[in-house]
């Protein structure tokens, strides 16, 4: 029933050109970069992807030109962040014709559904595809929270293998493994709950920051899976202020400065988000910089 998915999948940025329009080119460097770093896997238009400031026909263009980029060197998992369920349905569809690897579903959006509403979308998406989904479920930012009753009536739908966790309690992990057991592959979904996600069972972690550290993610969770608690604990301490950016509402400009600051990509993002401007963007720049002069993969290699 697993998917065979673990360690960094970080949820890789769209680029943009200075006229906004996506840079397809800009975007697969940015993937192809993310792989040859070491990543385990890629979310393409998960949340930093911008997904839902895309039109119809730029998802599945991006969709499209990750896969011939990664070309099965990892698995590229997309989201499928729509209005409605009909619109998922058919993006589902088209992500498992283009070649997508699985799915990371979320709830519709704006819509806040009843617990029965949330089981009929997650289970008409899986319907329509044979692709392996993860689910996404992060209260805070889309108001809706998969319990464990919710899991209950899907886990019998067979290609619903994974959970994508971002609640911001630890306590999540342990009580799902409680109840489902490995029925489910647990992620950490929250930057700054990664290493209690990955000590308390989660098979990976799927990550905003990466995109600007990615040897240094690829480390924590090399660590973590040898045991290596004093060196994890080592990379998460440092990485700590910047995981951090992944639970505020601007995380997606954060990430991308730092994407930018580190040479990895530019900070342009859709309205209605604006780039950080401000003591905002001299808070973010200043963390950023502080943290690439003291990287701890470099000064492990200096010792």
């Amino acid at each position: 029933m697993t998917t065979g998915w673990s360690g960094v999948f970080p949820a890789v940025t769209t680029q943009f050109n200075e006229d906004f329009s996506v840079d397809i080119d800009a975007t697969q460097g940015v993937q192809d970069a993310l792989v040859r770093d070491g990543v385990n896997g890629l979310i393409v238009m998960g949340t930093c992807g911008e997904n839902n400031s895309l039109d119809p026909e730029e998802k599945r263009t991006i969709l499209k030109a990750a896969v011939e980029v990664v070309n099965g060197r990892v698995p590229v998992i997309t989201g499928v962040s729509e209005f409605d369920t009909r619109r998922a349905v058919a993006y589902a569809r088209d992500a498992e014709k283009l070649g997508a690897d699985g799915l990371m579903v979320l709830p519709a959006m704006v819509y806040v559904p009843k617990p029965e509403e949330l089981i009929a979308h997650f289970k008409a998406v899986a319907a329509a595809t044979s692709l392996p989904i993860m689910l996404y479920n992060n209260p805070p930012a889309y108001r809706v929270n998969i319990t464990n009753e919710v899991l209950r009536e899907l886990e019998g739908v067979a290609n619903i293998k994974a959970v994508k966790e971002s609640a911001p309690d630890p306590r999540r992990f342990t009580d799902l493994i409680n109840a489902f057991g490995d029925r489910f592959d647990i992620f950490a979904g929250l930057d700054d709950v990664a290493l209690e996600g990955l000590l308390l069972g989660a098979k990976g972690w799927v990550s905003g920051l990466t995109s600007a550290f990615p040897q240094e993610s690829v480390a924590l969770v090399a660590a973590t899976a040898r045991g290596d608690w004093e060196e994890a604990r080592r990379i998460y301490r440092w990485f700590m202020p910047l995981l951090h950016l992944d639970a505020e509402h601007d995380l997606v400009q954060s990430i991308k400065l730092a994407e930018q600051i580190m040479g990895r990509g530019t900070e342009r993002v859709r309205m209605p988000r604006m780039s950080l401007t401000g003591a905002r963007r001299a808070e973010v720049t200043a963390m950023v910089e502080k943290a690439a002069a003291t990287r701890p993969t470099l000064s492990k290699k200096a010792a």
